[in-house]
């Protein structure tokens, strides 16, 4: 029996999207991990120097002491990359990650003046050349975006524990106000650190689409 061009792609891009809920989670989770994993073993058994940029760190974190910085920094990267790599309360993992790597950037790797966009250009770099260089912790923030939102996938401890805890399918994706709000809100967090202006931009977006989808369901 022969197939058509559209039974085929169809048959193709179905298997594709089944193991796509396998492999790529699994190896942003154990790329994240491993890479957080070393970040927080070179603080625990490095030298703080935190105090050297404490008036770096955005708010709150300004007002913490260097040595809790530290020791903040150090355990939430430990802790998260083995989080990470096995799958285990995976979001809240992947968030905490994201905030710490916008308090890093903010404090070490973004540009100390910007005048224009082109300066901010600049700074897109691995070596700082005088005006910043947060293309790695870039990268970092979009690979951890698709654990926080997609999930570990199916190769995790999560999924084992959704499927232990509950038996019936999973409730259908959803892109309503409320997601577009939690979506906002997730971002506009660890904006306001790095980008004061956008981050409360983002967090009214989220407030005001919460708002409309209340009103939506009035």
């Amino acid at each position: 029996m022969s197939l058509s061009p559209i039974s085929l792609w169809e048959s193709l891009t179905s298997r594709l999207r089944g193991i796509g809920q396998l492999l790529p989670p699994l190896i942003l989770r154990l790329i994240m991990g491993w890479e957080f994993w070393e970040s927080g073993l070179e603080k625990y058994t490095g030298d703080n120097w935190f105090k050297d940029i404490q008036d770096k760190f955005p708010f709150p974190f300004s007002k913490i002491p260097a040595d809790i910085s530290w020791a903040m920094a150090t355990y939430f990267e430990l802790g998260g990359a083995i989080l990470l790599i096995f799958g285990l309360f995976t979001r809240f993992a992947a968030y905490s990650l994201l905030v710490l790597t916008f308090v890093a950037t903010a404090a070490v790797h973004w540009p100390d003046m910007i005048t224009m966009w082109s300066d901010l250009a600049k700074g897109y770099a691995i070596t700082d050349n005088g005006h910043g260089n947060f293309k790695l912790p870039l990268l970092f923030v979009i690979m951890l975006l698709p654990i926080i939102f997609q999930g570990p996938g199916k190769i995790s401890f999560d999924y084992l524990l959704s499927r232990a805890l509950k038996t019936d399918p999973m409730p259908e994706p959803l892109a309503d106000a409320y997601a577009w709000s939690i979506a906002l809100l997730a971002l506009g967090i660890p904006f306001a650190m790095l980008m004061p202006m956008f981050g409360l931009v983002l967090l009214i977006g989220a407030l005001a689409l919460f708002l409309f989808g209340r009103y939506a369901r009035a």
